[in-house]
């Protein structure tokens, strides 16, 4: 049935097939305009790539500069304090060098027997920084400024005082110890 289908389109459009033969140097034609498109396209491609190469590279540098920029323009949180209040940002830097100078001592006198009373301020050294952490974040975010400026001295003061107790505690234990090892004679 098929054979029948086809062999009749064929019967149907045999007077309007395109039998005549092409004019002389068609071919060659044919040739010379397959080869001129074929280097058009050769000549574009080169074009894209070179185009192509050129817009990533770019697109690389602006995200790199667009990084950068960002990375500059966010403050940190002591800058951030800094610019609410200058003066915390000075009493900060006064309080935080008096305090390590006073760590160092206290490391200093670090015994067998001071041992446990030290690890055990400095680990009540690290709550108190967090808490100044804490009031510093909420000074950022727009506390009552006064209230929370008053509890960051505050915090600051403590650590002098913990310190400075702890640092008294251990003369006093070291001059028992002094006073109880003369009292012996050998």
């Amino acid at each position: 049935m098929e054979k029948d289908t086809i062999n009749n389109l064929f019967t149907n459009l045999q007077d309007t097939f395109d039998i005549e033969e092409p004019k002389e140097g068609h071919q060659n034609r044919f040739l010379e305009k397959l080869q001129e498109k074929n280097s058009a396209v050769a000549i574009s491609k080169k074009n894209t790539s070179w185009w192509k190469s050129l817009s990533i590279a770019a697109s690389i540098a602006l995200l790199g500069i667009l990084v950068i920029a960002g990375l500059h323009n966010n403050p940190t949180t002591k800058e951030q304090v800094a610019e609410i209040s200058p003066e915390v940002s000075q009493s900060q830097v006064y309080f935080a060098s008096l305090i390590e100078d006073q760590i160092n001592e206290l490391e200093k006198e670090s015994t067998p027997e001071t041992k446990k009373i030290i690890e055990d301020t400095l680990f009540q050294l690290n709550k108190l920084e967090t808490n100044y952490t804490n009031l510093e974040q909420d000074l950022i975010n727009g506390g009552n400024s006064k209230l929370i400026l008053s509890a960051m001295i505050t915090n600051f003061q403590t650590r002098i005082d913990l310190l400075n107790d702890v640092l008294t505690q251990i003369e006093t234990t070291k001059n028992l110890k002094n006073t109880h090892d003369e009292n012996y004679t050998i």
